[in-house]
């Protein structure tokens, strides 16, 4: 019994890491590109540095919302298929 909850506990955290990796990764990306550009120009503004990033997040959450919403409903219907062999 506490195999199969630590199973799904490591599961749960592999779907979550999974499901954020993409905005974390352009959001990291962006943050980059934008901190060389304002290295090189010597312009030290917080808005130029903030708003790429929440809309290049926005854009990449919108595009991978079918994929992320799939992910979800197989989680969730796994989880709902196991809750029998918990009750014991």
């Amino acid at each position: 019994m506490e195999a199969k909850l630590v199973s799904l506990g490591v599961e749960t955290f592999k779907i979550a890491l999974m499901l954020a990796l993409p905005s974390l990764l352009v959001g990291m990306l962006v943050g980059l590109a934008v901190s060389i550009f304002q290295a090189t120009t010597q312009i030290n503004e917080m808005t130029l540095s903030f708003i790429p990033k929440i809309v290049a997040v926005v854009i990449v959450i919108i595009f991978t919302m079918p994929w992320m919403l799939n992910e979800m409903i197989d989680f969730s219907t796994s989880v709902f298929n196991l809750i029998p062999s918990f009750v014991e």
